[in-house]
């Protein structure tokens, strides 16, 4: 009896453990979503973590210049009955000229971070290349295609969720990589 009730629930259990095991597609073509890959990948997830907290320092950074600025606008329009047209004029001036380089500065910062973000994505091609050259043997394919550039496609050659799963075996986060220098 208990060797029929252990078959019955062997064999229940057998297609869904089937069912959650994908097969790695055997196919002369494959594609692939890089910009998933990369997000999905603990390597884009730590990079997208990284970014967003600089991001959330350089927001706060502006917001706290803006505020300086303002009451800084504030003050020296109180003061404007108080001073002579021309000094008011070159004070006004000097101000302006100062909310002008921090704008630029703080501009500047964002674009460090645009191209570190670039950087990153750069360097994350780079080190997943050779894994994708090995799930691309795997397949028996001669070619992955990124799928965005392909009109119609079986969605069984998609192999972005397998190169997830290969590139977190084999990279993890990607913090040890010394691809990517720091911020300039």
């Amino acid at each position: 009896m208990f060797r029929i009730t252990f078959l019955i629930g062997a064999l229940l259990s057998a297609p869904i453990v089937f069912a959650q095991q994908q097969v790695l597609p055997q196919s002369q073509v494959l594609t692939v979503d890089s910009d998933v890959m990369f997000s999905q990948s603990q390597f884009g997830i730590r990079v997208a973590q990284e970014l967003a907290a600089d991001e959330s320092i350089l927001l706060a950074e502006n917001r706290r210049i803006q505020a300086e600025l303002t009451a800084e606008e504030k003050a020296l329009t109180a003061k404007r009955s108080e001073m002579e047209a021309d000094a008011f004029r070159a004070v006004a001036e000097a101000f302006d000229a100062r909310v002008v380089q921090i704008r630029k500065e703080q501009d500047e910062k964002a674009a460090n971070l645009e191209r570190r973000r670039q950087r990153e994505q750069d360097a994350f091609i780079r080190v997943a290349s050779p894994i994708l050259t090995t799930l691309m043997r795997d397949a028996g394919a001669k070619v992955i295609l990124e799928r965005r550039d392909v009109l119609l496609a079986d969605p069984a050659v998609d192999v972005t969720s397998f190169a997830i799963m290969r590139l977190n075996q084999v990279l993890g986060d990607g913090a040890e990589q010394d691809d990517v220098p720091p911020d300039e």
